[in-house]
């Protein structure tokens, strides 16, 4: 169970709805320690398990995790497979306690790109958990933020030549509805670890006004802590989405 005194200075109502994450430097936390770099990355399945838990434990409706992005694909054979491994017995022990859990799974990316025994326990745990209203957990699987927005194109396009869509009513709604995070309303906030300041393909079109907080914290060393620390700078941030200061009142909600 979940140590409350760790939230209770987190003021519940202004929570983001949507975290993502880069989960970045399970490598590097390795080589520092003289291990392989797989040890780094099953510590990381390990402390994303813990994150996992934290948030659904403490209210957050949405938590998007990038797990494996399409460029890791150009990374050494013998680690891609030994990442598949790991993806694949992590789903296996992870279902049942998502099920109990009301989490709602769901792959987000170019899953027709992954191992087959992956994509039939993939759709296995996205058809048992989909009737949950807990949490959603999105696990960004052989994942490209430009990707994700051509294949959303392409689909409209689609749709305008089957006359399903008028192109005149394409907004930035519509538009929304075509990407694979269509069930899920944007991050509010965004976490990179390892001390990277950029976003790698993550996520492009729906981090438009999402806030961001970078820790050196490499990713197999973060904690719930490390998180709590981040949600508090979050809920000290005035979000103006192009307003002025005046406008908006802290965690921007609009002034009457």
């Amino acid at each position: 169970m979940m140590n409350m005194s760790i939230t209770d200075t987190l003021i519940r109502e202004r929570l983001p709805q949507h975290i993502a994450i880069i989960m970045d430097g399970n490598g590097r936390w390795a080589e520092k320690k003289f291990l392989g770099r797989i040890s780094g990355h099953k510590k990381g399945i390990e402390v994303a398990r813990d994150i996992v838990e934290f948030c659904r434990e403490i209210g957050i409706g949405h938590l998007t995790l990038y797990t494996f992005s399409r460029e890791n694909w150009n990374r050494p054979v013998m680690e891609v497979n030994a990442l598949m491994e790991l993806l694949e017995r992590h789903l296996k022990n992870e279902l049942m306690k998502m099920i109990k859990n009301g989490i709602r799974f769901r792959a987000i990316g170019n899953a027709w790109e992954l191992p087959v025994n992956i994509q039939r326990i993939i759709k296995e745990a996205e058809d048992k958990t989909k009737n949950n209203n807990g949490m959603v957990l999105n696990l960004a699987l052989s994942y490209s933020g430009r990707s994700e927005i051509i294949e959303a194109v392409k689909r409209i396009a689609a749709d305008t030549k089957k006359g399903k869509l008028n192109i005149d009513d394409i907004t930035e709604e519509i538009f929304a509805k075509y990407l694979y995070t269509a069930d899920s309303p944007d991050p509010d906030l965004l976490v990179r670890t390892s001390g990277e300041f950029r976003i790698s393909n993550f996520l492009l079109w729906q981090l438009a006004y999402t806030e961001i907080y970078v820790t050196d914290v490499l990713w197999p060393d973060f904690t719930t802590q490390h998180l709590m620390k981040a949600l508090l700078d979050f809920q000290n941030r005035e979000r103006r989405f192009g307003l002025t200061g005046e406008q908006v009142k802290p965690f921007g909600v609009i002034s009457s």
